[in-house]
């Protein structure tokens, strides 16, 4: 191994944050409003879109191993995993585009076309993010240095999360002209083309420095029993199937939560009564003295509330990631993890018992459980680098490539299910799109969705932590140990 203990430049951190700046404006739209473009855009049924969401995204999943192993056993001069991030840019942009768009087919046939897109789409995704992401554990061999990295990069991910959570919805409304089908293809567009330039930028501003020993040599199999025996791993494997099963079902759930439980009528006075609706009528008529007429905020209540109930979550979220490294370099990232985690399942929970008419207590909650999620966010991938780690430390040999596979594949697993989950749960109480007020079991449906289910899968993560090794003192003798073994190998070559 090279040296790797280097401090990287901000221009690195950042270069590299905007790469998954670039991913989280396509992730993020298909965590938070895949089922509802399904049913709600394109018309798909949603027994059908859980069908689609499911079996698109878990096909797309079992890719991952497949590209770890590729990226793993990649050699360019390079690196092993900066290329796959170039050559996937426009393809993914393309896909996202062809994802989010609705053909005038008959329903089997936009179902068809649903579920071809979604599996190219995911399948880019891993060649793209795969790689990505084991980029940070091949970046440096300084825990502390990663950790700072996480936070940046995961700046970059709450800031498309607000891009996508708060201004979406509207920017599909001003950009379709009130059509949401041309609304959602458009705005895809948009994102797909700032996407592109942003991961060529992550590709020119980053190197790899923890580079495997010209000698390693390992099978895919020897790579498989590596994982096996790895139980901090298996413990990472299925606290990320969970967590992801949680965003997306909550994420999910959200548009549905302000479209038919919450009272239309309190959110406009809420909005009204804090000066939201002052704001906008500000904004609005400043875009229309400079010219833009056609880009007026939407004037829809739930539209409104949906967008600042979900940026005053991601404004925490930041403040959040912002105390994480702090509290993780005190007391351990598995520490901190499982606390936050705890917590902001509790908020999760709290919803079930709010009436529609309780905004305020709605947004105040949203605000706590952001904080509390955004302490854990930089951790995950910081974790899952640690692992890497250790495997290393375990064996003498290095798979990031198919270690990071393995969390991508839980990723889109937890995705895949989370997202199957809504569409499914919703066609279970018997959801349906043409009606203006759902059935009292649909209303229910959504409140569970919103609050009890998610809290239960949540706590499952929290309870994989308990068999998760890798506390305080045995991060810090493993980067010890690995720094010397490398400097010791750099000085030899």
């Amino acid at each position: 191994m090279t040296s790797s203990g280097a401090k990287l430049s901000i221009r690195e951190k950042i270069g590299y944050s905007l790469g998954d700046l670039a991913a989280n404006l396509i992730f993020q739209t298909l965590m938070t409003f895949l089922a509802f473009f399904y049913t709600d855009v394109a018309k798909i049924p949603p027994a059908a879109a859980s069908a689609v969401i499911f079996t698109g995204g878990m096909l797309g999943a079992f890719f991952n191993p497949v590209m770890g192993a590729i990226a793993d056993r990649t050699n360019t001069r390079w690196g092993k995993f900066r290329p796959w991030i170039l050559w996937t840019a426009l393809p993914f942009g393309i896909m996202a585009i062809l994802a989010f768009s609705v053909p005038d087919f008959g329903e089997s046939g936009k179902i068809a076309y649903a579920l071809i897109t979604y599996i190219l789409l995911v399948v880019v995704y891993s060649a793209n993010n795969l790689p990505y992401a084991a980029l940070s554990g091949v970046l440096t061999g300084n825990i502390a240095e990663r950790n700072s990295i996480s936070s940046y990069r995961f700046v970059a991910v709450m800031v498309a999360q607000f891009i996508v959570q708060v201004l979406l919805l509207p920017l599909v409304l001003i950009l379709g002209d009130g059509d949401k089908t041309q609304g959602f293809e458009n705005t895809m567009g948009l994102f797909a083309g700032i996407g592109v330039l942003f991961f060529v930028i992550t590709f020119l501003t980053t190197k790899e420095r923890v580079i495997p020993k010209p000698e390693q040599k390992s099978s895919i199999r020897e790579d498989l029993g590596d994982l096996v025996k790895n139980k901090p791993w298996i413990s990472m494997l299925v606290l990320t199937i969970f967590v992801f099963i949680t965003l997306a079902l909550k994420g999910g759930t959200y548009v549905y939560y302000f479209e038919n439980y919450l009272s239309e009528v309190h959110i406009a006075v809420f909005l009204n009564d804090i000066g939201f609706i002052r704001f906008i009528d500000g904004l609005n008529n400043l875009l229309t003295n400079i010219g833009l007429h056609g880009f007026q905020w939407p004037e829809d209540a739930p539209t409104s509330g949906f967008s600042l109930f979900n940026g005053g979550g991601i404004i925490f979220m930041i403040v959040g990631i912002v105390f994480s490294k702090r509290l993780a370099d005190r007391f351990g990232k598995r520490d901190v993890f499982g606390v936050s985690l705890f917590l902001s399942a509790v908020c999760l929970l709290v919803f079930v018992f709010y009436p529609p008419e309780a905004i305020g207590l709605v947004f105040i909650t949203q605000i706590l459980h952001g904080f509390f999620y955004g302490l854990t966010i930089p951790l995950l991938w910081a974790m899952i680098a640690d692992v890497a780690d250790y495997s290393e430390w375990k064996n003498n040999r290095r798979a990031t490539g198919i270690i990071f596979s393995a969390m991508i594949f839980g990723l889109k697993a937890g995705l895949s299910i989370g997202g199957a989950l809504v569409a499914g749960i919703l066609a279970g109480y018997g959801y349906e799109e043409s009606l203006i007020v759902q059935s009292p079991d649909v209303i229910k449906g959504i409140r569970h969705l919103m609050s009890v289910y998610p809290f239960i899968t949540f706590s499952i993560g929290v309870a994989c932590l308990f068999f998760y090794a890798i506390d305080k003192k045995t991060e810090v003798q493993i980067e010890n140990e690995l720094n010397k073994l490398r400097d010791s190998d750099s000085e030899k070559s």
